[in-house]
């Protein structure tokens, strides 16, 4: 079995791993405040025909 001596890494910048890292964020906190809103949504909505 050949086993790889070395590694080639391609050139990146910090700016771009913080702008892929700063899309990931921007990306996780709308999907959380999309999920709170249809939450409380459902749960006004199951308040208000439910009970």
């Amino acid at each position: 079995m050949a086993e790889k001596e070395s590694y080639d890494f391609a050139a990146t910048d910090a700016k771009d791993i913080l702008a892929d890292r700063q899309r990931g964020w921007e990306g996780f906190t709308q999907f959380v405040t999309w999920g709170v809103a249809i939450s409380v949504i459902v749960l006004l909505a199951l308040l208000l025909f439910v009970a």
